[in-house]
């Protein structure tokens, strides 16, 4: 049993305004639970406790990176290169480069080589308070090299004091044998690698991007049918280049999230509010494209639609291992606020994946992942561009 006392508590939790701020606050836990969170004054007793006197700081939630692709094989940088010198990101592509060339990279890996090229990727996020993180396979379009990323990025939960949920992308892009063959490819992922991963129970979550570039709607509609058919809960890639009613589609599913959504209507917010679908924003990506059409976070947030926040770390359009730095890029790029950041971090961020009820507060019964702070105020985790002041990671009360 431990106790962490004299600490300035930022709970996150929903019964309170704001970031749910209580000063001269306290955690106790029991084994890997909140067993109380909130004044000193009401704290249990501190006999038979390890007690630790956190002399001030701020206690947060473990902070929750709920969309990446953090686990694969080889570099893209030199196509950041190209594209430097004028290159398109068709002309790449043609090349042998693009998504592609991750794909024949992860393809060629052994899982080992994932996890081992994977993990620097997930130590920069855990030294940063994340406990929880979300990762895509996409990168495989088979059903052996998509189930081999999966296994590796549930392996990296065994390697590191962190949660890690998986979400099967099989409808990521179409694999080169498939060209010309999107439906039959579609086939593939409905009739054998859903059915696949969820006989392995190796997926929570099914995933798709539905884009001009990626699958139309009708083909995405039956990528999330299948899920659903299998008992796997669902997300979606949507709106990101251009507007194919994602949202909407995301929502008719009950989604647990909609992600991107630069392009979302009226509509598709309107059908969100309806289904509870948590709206994914994510600066990196819109940062590394050089994007200009961003999200429509003032409709979004006057409708009531839930928001969080996440690094898309992934090798091609976003390689960001920084989800503080992600908070202050919503921030400036999406003007979204210093609440709506930290709240997207942690108690969104856990709706996001389904997780609501075992983390992203400081609550009694809650999974013990805390953030402890060295920090004046909350807004310095937005504020800040490079400055990681994390006093101490607490994961499963350890």
């Amino acid at each position: 049993m431990r106790i962490w006392t004299n600490a300035r508590l930022a709970t996150m939790a929903p019964g309170l305004p704001g970031l749910g701020i209580i000063e001269d606050g306290a955690v106790a836990a029991e084994g890997e639970r909140i067993l109380y969170a909130g004044p000193c004054s009401g704290a249990p007793s501190s006999d038979g406790y390890e007690v630790i006197d956190c002399e001030g700081r701020w206690i947060l939630p473990g902070l929750i990176d709920c969309h990446t692709h953090l686990v694969w094989a080889g570099s893209r940088a030199h196509e950041f290169e190209l594209r430097l010198a004028g290159a398109s990101y068709e002309e790449i592509a043609r090349a042998g480069g693009g998504i592609r060339s991750t794909v024949s990279a992860v393809r060629a890996a052994s899982e080992e080589q994932l996890i081992a090229e994977s993990l620097p990727r997930l130590d920069a996020l855990i030294a940063e308070g994340v406990t929880t993180i979300e990762i895509k396979s996409g990168y495989g379009l088979s059903v052996e090299h998509e189930l081999k990323q999966l296994r590796a990025a549930r392996a990296l939960g065994k390697a590191r004091p962190v949660d890690i949920e998986t979400t099967l992308l099989a409808a990521h892009t179409l694999p080169p044998e498939y060209d010309g063959r999107a439906d039959a490819y579609i086939d593939l992922v409905c009739n054998e690698i859903i059915p696949a991963a969820a006989s392995a129970g190796v997926a929570s979550a099914v995933d798709a991007f539905c884009e001009t570039i990626g699958f139309t709607p009708a083909q995405t509609d039956r990528v999330l049918t299948s899920a659903r058919q299998h008992n796997l809960a669902v997300k979606l890639h949507a709106d990101q280049l251009s507007n194919l009613q994602g949202g909407a589609l995301a929502a008719r599913h009950n989604a647990l999230s909609a992600d991107h959504l630069e392009y979302l209507d009226a509509a598709g917010i309107a059908a969100m509010v309806d289904s509870g679908t948590v709206a994914v924003m994510l600066p990196g990506a819109y940062y590394f494209l050089r994007d200009t059409h961003a999200p429509p976070l003032d409709a979004l947030r006057k409708a009531g639609v839930c928001l969080a926040i996440s690094t898309d770390c992934n090798p091609g359009t976003s390689p960001l291992t920084s989800l503080l730095l992600t908070m202050n890029m919503g921030a400036t790029l999406f003007r979204m606020t210093v609440e709506e950041c930290l709240l997207g971090a942690t108690r969104n961020a856990a709706r996001a994946l389904g997780l609501e009820g075992d983390t992203g507060t400081l609550e009694a019964g809650k999974l013990c992942h805390l953030s402890i702070w060295d920090i004046e105020r909350p807004a310095e985790l937005v504020n800040n561009m490079g400055l990681n002041r994390l006093h101490a990671r607490i994961w499963r009360g350890q």
